[in-house]
């Protein structure tokens, strides 16, 4: 119900109970002499229009055309000039004057502290996971107190801004993966996996010693011995690093190395990302930063990833929790599953 109707109700002679006027509207800036429980009126206001008002109305402007105007109620503005005049100073708006913050709960903080221990999650992807999995409705902001308060989250500037991106994907699993290296700081191993660009998961991976030619075909070969048998990959994704592309060129601009001679007897066709651009590989980046974050927590690179592939992700069907698992499952090819039928039953 809004601020008029509930104002004219009044006015009429309809009786409502303290409880219904408390909880109709949430209080704002400038309260209603008509209710003992501080009735708000809608808010259209800012400080650049309250300026305005108050210069124009210093000005002998009337109310009544300040109101059509900025499009607010004559009332509105009368009650601004009335503020500034008694205070002489200008209303200060949305400070103060909100809902009080709810006190820190410890039942919600050791839910969210073992979905996060489980999950390892932000505050926005476990509302999901805690109203999904564990019946539970926690806003992500209090979620993230909650973090803050256990040293589980830190404050980042950068994502309290808005993010100008646009995701691209596959339709199909294994229609193209990323492959990329990286070192840990923590350990000095040199870790390479490949990633399915529809699905997010990890088809195969390792830690070496070094990063090589030799490694990053280990890799793939890891890679066709897990998943030849269902589907074969078409194209795979590389930057320009030698452990890729070696140190020849061809005539053509091509790089000529034994990764690449590898990859088309295989039948993949390799696609070279733009140089300097490493948003090209931006889903094996994030899932670098998973690894630095979470690596330490378990004993062995394929529990951890076994853990991610079977985690829901946020850049699938998050409402429904999927996993990398699953959607590699789901975005699997037809063809694929009538031929898996073909070889085992002549189909």
């Amino acid at each position: 119900m809004n601020p008029t109707s509930y104002i004219k109700l009044i006015q009429s002679g309809v009786q409502f109970s303290s409880h219904a006027r408390k909880y109709c509207i949430v209080p704002k800036l400038f309260l209603s002499h008509l209710s003992p429980e501080s009735l708000a009126q809608d808010m259209k206001l800012n400080r650049r229009k309250i300026h305005l008002i108050i210069r124009q109305k210093q000005e002998g402007i009337s109310s009544r055309e300040i109101a059509k105007d900025i499009e607010i109620s004559s009332r509105r503005v009368n009650q601004i000039w009335k503020y500034f005049r008694e205070h002489g100073r200008e209303p200060i708006i949305g400070k103060g004057v909100g809902r009080p913050r709810k006190p820190y709960d410890e039942r919600e903080a050791q839910i969210v502290r073992d979905a996060h221990q489980r999950f390892k999650f932000g505050a926005r992807m476990l509302e999901v996971i805690l109203d999904k999995m564990y019946n539970v409705a926690i806003p992500h902001n209090r979620i993230h107190m909650y973090l803050l308060s256990q040293g589980l989250s830190v404050r980042d500037p950068k994502k309290q801004k808005q993010r100008k991106w646009v995701r691209y994907e596959r339709d199909h699993s294994m229609s193209a993966g990323h492959i990329d290296w990286h070192e840990d700081e923590r350990t000095g191993m040199m870790v390479c996996v490949i990633l399915d660009d529809a699905s997010r998961k990890i088809l195969a991976g390792g830690e070496f010693l070094a990063i090589n030619t030799e490694n990053s075909i280990l890799v793939v070969d890891q890679m066709v011995w897990n998943y030849w048998w269902l589907c074969p990959m078409r194209e795979l994704i590389m930057d320009h690093g030698t452990e890729f592309c070696g140190n020849r060129i061809q005539e053509n601009g091509n790089p000529n190395s034994r990764f690449k001679k590898h990859l088309e007897e295989l039948g993949i066709k390799p696609i070279m990302a733009r140089v300097k651009h490493p948003q090209t590989n931006g889903k094996l980046e994030k899932w670098f930063d998973t690894y630095r974050r979470f690596r330490k927590d378990f004993d062995l690179l394929r529990e951890f990833i076994e853990w991610y592939n079977d985690r829901p992700h946020g850049s699938l069907d998050f409402d429904r929790l999927e996993t990398p698992n699953q959607a590699f499952l789901r975005r699997m090819p037809q063809e694929a599953f009538f031929g898996i039928g073909n070889r085992l039953f002549g189909l």
